[in-house]
């Protein structure tokens, strides 16, 4: 691969030039969310970069030469002033992804490894359209899988969730939680995907893998030029709670008010979104150590539980705003509470979230009032 060859691989980027002096990582599902913000601390610890994303939680872009290219991106290019290259590529195209792949394999800069956050991942949608998340999350996550082995890329973080442990038995969850017992199909998806790649690595033993099991990630850059931008009626509370706090929204809709409680709204660990990006960079460290082998897993979140209704004050100091609510019907595949143990992450990865409650409010609402309409502003 020659520095600055233009090839476009499935509406791909205007120019393959890496950014860093590192290794080199493909990031799935690079444009979205918890991605984007992931592809920004990458780049500033000098890792190269390449992302493929389909567009579904993410917005298009037309650059100077006519190429299509993701606007989160575009942004955390002019951030980092660093190249982030890019191909348009859904996981659930296996020719496609081999295309990425191999165009890589005979280039001077092959992958090391790969993030994967490809996924939909909408609860109450899951519930409704089971068949879409076990085609896109379980079949496209084996695509990529089947694609990695046949060009010797062994190593890959996943991006699962808190949603494999089901009803929590105790609190906080940890790692030796029992999984399984989902209660929703997009939870299913991700421990369907988990127990998938413990296989595959007991069957390769020089194979490495990491399971990354979020919590609930908000907020968004302290700049506000990237965060979270749901596509539609957001399902997430912080999203909604942001654009209710602006005027896009007439109130927010808190369902389920008869939980077993503080104050009978359900009750999660929210993590700031820098928090989490900066878990995964600990993560990359880990696994490409050249002794790394095996599988682990690790939590990610604050092992601090906040329930709706306090989301909602907090976020009202933070802004000045009030924020209009609505009690409404619990939502289908909800728990009541759900909080992390994240002591293994700290004493195997020298990671701890950092920021607080009030960071996480006040950069999601810097986001919101910067860009009142998403990405599209």
């Amino acid at each position: 691969m020659r520095h600055g060859e233009d090839r476009r691989i499935g509406g791909g980027s205007e120019e393959i030039k890496m950014a860093g002096t590192g290794k080199t990582i493909l990031v799935t599902g690079g444009a979205g969310y918890v991605g984007s913000h992931t592809v920004i601390e990458l780049l500033k610890e000098e890792y190269n970069v390449i992302v493929v994303d389909n567009f579904v939680n993410s917005i298009k872009v037309q650059s100077g030469k006519g190429n299509i290219y993701p606007e989160s991106l575009s942004r955390v290019q002019q951030l980092t002033g660093k190249k982030v290259v890019f191909h348009e590529v859904d996981i659930c195209n296996k020719h496609a992804l081999r295309t990425v792949f191999s165009f890589y394999h005979s280039g001077e800069q092959k992958i090391d490894c790969v993030i994967h956050f490809a996924a939909l991942k909408a609860v109450g949608e899951s519930c409704a359209l089971p068949l879409k998340y076990y085609g896109n999350n379980v079949t496209g996550s084996a695509n990529l899988m089947e694609v990695m082995m046949e060009f010797g890329v062994k190593r890959l973080v996943f991006s699962s969730s808190a949603t494999v442990y089901g009803q929590p038995q105790y609190l906080p969850v940890d790692e030796n939680h029992p999984t399984g017992n989902c209660t929703n199909p997009y939870g299913k998806t991700k421990f369907f995907m988990e127990e998938i790649m413990k296989d595959v690595v007991a069957a390769n033993p020089d194979w490495g893998c990491q399971l990354l099991r979020y919590f609930n990630p908000v907020g968004a850059h302290p700049s506000g030029c990237i965060g979270e931008d749901p596509q539609g009626i957001p399902n997430n509370l912080m999203p909604y709670i942001a654009q209710v706090a602006v005027g896009r929204r007439e109130k927010l809709m808190v369902y389920g008010s008869d939980y077993d409680t503080e104050d009978g709204t359900g009750c999660r660990d929210y993590i700031h979104v820098m928090d989490l990006a900066m878990g995964h960079v600990a993560a990359i460290r880990q696994i490409l150590d050249p002794t790394y082998s095996g599988l682990k897993i690790y939590n990610l979140g604050t092992g601090r539980g906040q329930t709706v209704l306090q989301m909602v004050k907090a976020f009202s100091e933070v802004s000045g705003r009030e924020i209009p609510y609505e009690l409404v019907d619990r939502r289908p595949g909800d728990v009541a509470s759900c909080y992390a143990s994240c002591e293994l992450a700290a004493k195997e990865l020298g990671w701890r979230s950092k920021l607080s409650l009030e960071d996480m409010c006040s950069s999601e609402y810097k986001w919101q009032l910067s860009n009142p309409t998403g990405y599209r502003s």
